[in-house]
Parts: structure tokens; C-alpha cells; sequence
């Protein structure tokens, strides 16, 4: 009879543990509303004509399209918009992209296309846009953009935004770059936050409506089980689906703000290649020199090694490119901006015609969130003057919101 009695108690235990875990458990904001089956039990949606951002990187933990478990929880579903490179993901960077249909039935508006902003006679058809799309944690990525214009466009209309939150996947690397200056405010770069900012898609939902939309009806749905200090592979049940073309990765998210700035330059980032954002380089590039001259800057947490690439798109399609091959080989010291800084003098340095510095300043500057920057580098200033300025920017965003955050 013993037998029988421990059977079963291993069996509770196992279940209880389990249900402990499950419930400790990482969740997007998604799943806070449409996980279970039936109808769905929503305060937000009861009643309510709903719009939806979203693409089809945003899922559940189960992998389920996150309009679909919408729809299949019973939520009165209008329409879709779509962010840069479309709902399906397909399109290129600045490629423009069309309406389309879903599911035979559900239109979806392109917010990259003939406008970025959604229509206000659409708004007015609907009670909630909703939005869930999955940031990369730097600032010049458009999907802050995005909300930020849907967020002024529902102000406008007296629509309700409501935001399903998702992890920062970088939220552990430290903040860096400068602070966006009103002047500097565009597509790639439409929130005055640092360049790399630490906050969630939710948590700059809620600083913009503290300054700039404070009558907006705003509403985020937060996560469970989520941290700052842990990069998303870190969450159990976080899955990674590339949010656009050529962020294949959770690595090359990590490397983004290292290189990203080079798209302002005539050096590639990589576009067109095995590993972009990761492989950067030009055919007028010595990659032995420019290795070395990268080397004296002794970067934490990352390896540089010399490659030879040849783009199959974007800058230098087909042409034999010489450069580099930058791997991260430790998170918790690896400095995104510091690498940046250090690529960009040693650019500026060995290459200060070719570059292209001068010929793309308004992109540049947009980009960096200031024209000190670029200044800085073509002045060839200390690495450290410049990290310091940056430094003291991004200090006094933290001293002016330290209750940005809505997760510890």
C-alpha cells in the first residue's frame, strides 16, 4: 500500500512544482490578455471595435500570432496597420510597402507607405488601436517611430492606445550614445532618450504620454516574469523572430548599436551579407589597418577580425569589400557606443575623404541625435571627451526620469 501512496504523492508534487513554475513564468503582454481558450475576458476589448499594429514577428510564448489569438479569443478585430518592412516582414530597409489582406478578410494598412501615421477617419471606426511589435532597444529603430505617430494620431481622434509590452532584448547593456535633441527629431529618432536606452516598447509608451500626450487614453499591459537585468534569450518561453530583414539575431541586436551608424556613411554595414551589422567594411578599406588602428582602443567584450565580403545588395552590391568581422564575446562588458566611437575615429582617421562624414550630415546627425557627434569624430577628439559628453547627456535623462521604469 505504501507504493500506491508515494506514487501519488510524487505525482502532487511534481504538479504543484510545476504549476508554481509556470505561474513564475515568463509572459509577454500578449499572453496576459489572450492565452486560454473562449471568449476573451478583457475589460480593454469588451464591447470594443479594435485596431491592431503588429507584424508577424509578434507572438504569444506558445507561438501563436498574436492578431490570431485576438481573433480567437473573440476580439472585434477592424483592421491591421503595419510597421516598416511590412506585416509579412519582407521588406527591405526604407523600402516602401503596400496595403494588403490577411487571413482572406482582414485588411492590413501599410504605416510605410503612402504615410507612416494612421488615418484619423480609421481611428474614428475603432474604440482601441492596440499595438504590439518587438523593439531592439536602440533608438533610430523605426517601431518607436511608429508608436509615436499612432499614439499622436489616437490623441487626436480620442481613440484609445493600448500597448501589449515586450522585453528590451538588450536591456542589460549600458546606457550610451546621446540624448535626442528636439532639433534632431525624425523617423530614426523620434523619442528625445538616449541612444540606447534600457527601457521596454511599453515603458516609452508611457514616458511619451507624460511628455508629450498627457490626455491620451493610454493603457499597457505588462509582462510577467520579466527583468531588465537579463537579455531575452535570459527569459524562459522568450522567443526571438526577427523583427526585420537583417536583425537575424539576438546577437547582431546586441552588435546594432555599434554599427548602425555606419548606414550614414559610405562604409557598409553589412547589408547583403552573411551576418549584417556584424560585417562592415568598403573596398577602399585595408582591413589590416583598420584592425590595427581599432585595436588601440582595447574594446571590452568583443573580438575584431580582419574579413573580405562581397554584398549580394545594398552598398557595394557586387563588389569585393575588405573589413571587418566584429563578434561579442562577453554581454556584461561589452559597450556598444564606446565600440561605435572607436570605429568611427578609426574611419574618420585612415579614411577621412572616403568616409563620407561630410555628404550624409543630416542622416548622420538624425541618427546620432545631435550634430556634436560627428563633430567630435571629424575633429578626431579623445575617445574619452567624447564618451564623457555622451555620459553626461544620458545622466541627466536618468536624473530627470528615474521612474521611467515598470519592471525592476
Amino acid at each position: 500500500m505504501k507504493t500506491p501512496v508515494r506514487i501519488v504523492s510524487i505525482i502532487l508534487f511534481l504538479l504543484f512544482h510545476t504549476v508554481r513554475l509556470d505561474a513564475a513564468g515568463f509572459r509577454y503582454g500578449i499572453d496576459m490578455v489572450a492565452s486560454g481558450s473562449g471568449r476573451c475576458n478583457c475589460p480593454q476589448f469588451e464591447g470594443k471595435r479594435v485596431g491592431f499594429i503588429t507584424n508577424a514577428a509578434a507572438l504569444s510564448v506558445k507561438g501563436e500570432p498574436s492578431w490570431r489569438a485576438l481573433v480567437r479569443r473573440g476580439v472585434d478585430l477592424k483592421f491591421i496597420m503595419a510597421p516598416e518592412h511590412g506585416f509579412s516582414l519582407g521588406g527591405g530597409a526604407g523600402e516602401k510597402v503596400s496595403d494588403t489582406v490577411i487571413a482572406d478578410s482582414i485588411r492590413v494598412y501599410s504605416l510605410y507607405g503612402a504615410t507612416q501615421k494612421p488615418d484619423l477617419s480609421l481611428l474614428k471606426k475603432i474604440d482601441v488601436l492596440a499595438f504590439d511589435l518587438q523593439d531592439v532597444g536602440t533608438r533610430c529603430y523605426t517601431y518607436i517611430s511608429t508608436m509615436k505617430l499612432a499614439m499622436d494620431a489616437c490623441d487626436r481622434a480620442g481613440t484609445t492606445f493600448l500597448v501589449f509590452d515586450r522585453p528590451n532584448p538588450v536591456a542589460p547593456l549600458p546606457l550610451g550614445g546621446f540624448v535626442l535633441e528636439p532639433s534632431q527629431e525624425s523617423f530614426v529618432g523620434a523619442a528625445e532618450i538616449p541612444f540606447l536606452h534600457g527601457m521596454t516598447i511599453g515603458e516609452i509608451a508611457l514616458w511619451l504620454h507624460r511628455t508629450r500626450y498627457p490626455g491620451l487614453s493610454l493603457q499597457v499591459v505588462r509582462m510577467r516574469g520579466y527583468s531588465h537585468g537579463r537579455f531575452a534569450d535570459e527569459l524562459d518561453g522568450f522567443r526571438f523572430v526577427p523583427p526585420s530583414p537583417n536583425i537575424r539575431d539576438l546577437e547582431t541586436a546586441i552588435v546594432y548599436p555599434a554599427t548602425v551608424m555606419l548606414e550614414a556613411t559610405s562604409v557598409s554595414e553589412g547589408r547583403g551579407t552573411d551576418a549584417p551589422f556584424r560585417t562592415i567594411g568598403a573596398p577602399f578599406v585595408d582591413a589590416h589597418a583598420l584592425k590595427a588602428e581599432l585595436d588601440r582602443h582595447a574594446l571590452p567584450g568583443v573580438d575584431i577580425a580582419e574579413t573580405a565580403f562581397t554584398p549580394t545588395s545594398s552598398k557595394f552590391a557586387g563588389i569585393r569589400c575588405q573589413g571587418l568581422r566584429i563578434t561579442v564575446t562577453d554581454r556584461k562588458v561589452f559597450e556598444p557606443f564606446r565600440t561605435s566611437t572607436a570605429l568611427l575615429l578609426s574611419l574618420q582617421k585612415l579614411y577621412p575623404k572616403e568616409l563620407g562624414l561630410e555628404r550624409n550630415t543630416a542622416f548622420f546627425d538624425r541618427l546620432a541625435g545631435t550634430s556634436s557627434y560627428r563633430i567630435m569624430i571629424r575633429e578626431q577628439r579623445p575617445i574619452g571627451e567624447i564618451l564623457e559628453a555622451a555620459r553626461g547627456s544620458a545622466a541627466a535623462f536618468e536624473a530627470a526620469w528615474p521612474d521611467r521604469f515598470l519592471y525592476h
